[in-house]
């Protein structure tokens, strides 16, 4: 007697059902990976902008063509900067990363005209954070016991808090009674 499974027309329906099912649930979390994304941010500047401010023009002139700059710089002389850049990432949750980035820069002199128009492009420097509102700060951090230890601020508001304040003995609030 040989012992051979039967499959009935209702095991089959299951399973080509679960198969199906399993495809369009295959294909729709993949498709959910593959989300290629394009950030454009910034200033993106015209050809027919950049004509109506050539060299001799007022910095007025500049302003109303091109609109309010990015950034300025007022070291050697008035400096109008418009920033842009293209980030892309090809899947979702990966870190962006800079592609294009263009840097128009419109020098005036003291009299505030327009001296000289230059275009920096990525390959002319290092890629910079325009968006970081981090400043970075002098000295270095103490972890707390590290504070604890040297009697630093922790230190003090640690023996205010335990009562080793100025009297040396800890204050109970009933004997203030």
């Amino acid at each position: 007697m040989s012992l051979k499974k039967r499959y009935f027309k209702s095991d089959m329906k299951f399973f080509s059902n679960a198969a199906i099912a399993f495809i369009i649930a295959s294909t729709t979390a993949l498709s959910g990976c593959q989300t290629g994304t394009v950030l454009n941010g910034g200033y993106v500047a015209d050809q027919q902008s950049l004509d109506l401010v050539p060299e001799g023009s007022s910095r007025e002139q500049a302003l109303l063509s091109l609109g309010t700059p990015s950034t300025t710089a007022t070291f050697d002389g008035e400096v109008f900067y418009y920033i842009s850049q293209r980030r892309t990432r090809s899947v979702a949750f990966q870190k962006l990363k800079v592609v294009d980035q263009s840097v128009l820069a419109i020098y005036f002199d003291k009299d505030g005209v327009v001296s000289r128009r230059a275009n920096y492009t990525l390959q002319d420097g290092k890629v910079f954070d325009t968006i970081g509102r981090v400043t970075p700060t002098g000295g270095k951090e103490l972890t707390f016991l590290q504070q604890m230890l040297s009697g630093g601020s922790a230190a003090s508001a640690a023996r205010s808090l335990f009562g080793g304040g100025a009297g040396g003995t800890p204050q109970n609030p009933s004997s203030l009674r």
